[in-house]
């Protein structure tokens, strides 16, 4: 039998950086990071996003993947995905799992888990611990291009596009956007305007992050996405399959990612420190 779970790296400015939260559970009398199996159906996001707000009282967001542990339980095979996720709101009270949590910078931290998994999980969020995260969304399904007799900028999003763009609403807003830009057609900008709807904020076109635009200056479009990456709070872009992949390979040139699968409705969650991209998670269904 195997067992799911996710847990995060919480957490939270404080002077000089950041500090991290770690949790005291009474039933091992251990030190760990906040974390738990899966609900039935539940993804690994939510649930990461899920158990710390269960375990710690703190609402947060989620910022890049920081790896999956494996051990053995009895007998059984566990798996728990690690995100590292800023605390926006809330405040401990001691509960059932969790009896006391301390804020400490990662050193004191690293000192005090338990397990040495923990502290691999620790020392790779250390790596970038002010990371910027963006949201790039490939637009949902629109149809075939072929059955359509207008202008391509103007092919809406098909009845599986619209159940795709429902899954995007459920997951997006894990990562805490403040601000929603799209290539200015139908297909992508209709893949994110309810986000932009439900945040209050525009749909700030990106004609030069389109197929057309990034053909014609291919590096003007990639300086334009470190811009908006550098913007206050997280960024949602939606672009096009003819882009992404060139877009990903262009700032990943240096890390090792291959920006190769963007399947229609599917997110890739990038984490730069400044213009070094330290992280590209690629979810291809949300």
């Amino acid at each position: 039998m195997a067992i799911a779970a996710a847990g995060a790296v919480l957490w939270r400015p404080a002077p000089g950086g950041v500090e991290v939260a770690v949790a005291h559970r009474p039933r091992y009398d251990d030190w760990s990071l906040p974390k738990g199996k899966l609900d039935p159906g539940e993804t690994i996001h939510r649930a990461a996003v899920r158990e710390v707000f269960e375990e710690t009282g703190h609402r947060a967001v989620l910022g890049r993947h920081l790896g999956q542990v494996a051990y053995r339980v009895g007998r059984s095979d566990k798996t728990v995905d690690y995100f590292a996720a800023r605390a926006v709101s809330g405040s401990f009270v001691s509960n059932e799992e969790v009896d006391e949590l301390v804020w400490l910078p990662i050193p004191d931290a690293a000192g005090l888990l338990t397990y040495h998994h923990d502290r691999d999980v620790l020392a790779a969020f250390a790596v970038a611990p002010l990371a910027t995260t963006l949201l790039l969304v490939r637009h949902a399904h629109a149809g075939d291009r072929s059955e359509w007799d207008g202008p391509d900028e103007l092919r809406p999003l098909s009845a599986k596009g619209h159940a795709q763009v429902a899954a995007l609403m459920e997951f997006l807003p894990l990562f805490g956007p403040t601000r929603v830009h799209s290539v200015p057609n139908v297909r992508c900008e209709d893949t994110v305007r309810p986000l932009a709807e439900r945040l209050g904020c525009p749909v700030t076109p990106e004609k030069g992050l389109g197929e057309a635009g990034y053909q014609a200056a291919p590096e003007a479009a990639h300086s334009r996405l470190l811009t908006i990456a550098a913007g206050p709070g997280t960024a949602v872009v939606c672009s096009q399959g003819g882009v992404i992949p060139s877009l990903l390979d262009a700032l990943g040139a240096e890390s090792g990612v291959e920006g190769h699968r963007a399947r229609k409705g599917s997110v890739w969650v990038l984490s730069l420190d400044g213009d070094k991209l330290v992280g590209a998670d690629y979810v291809a269904r949300p």
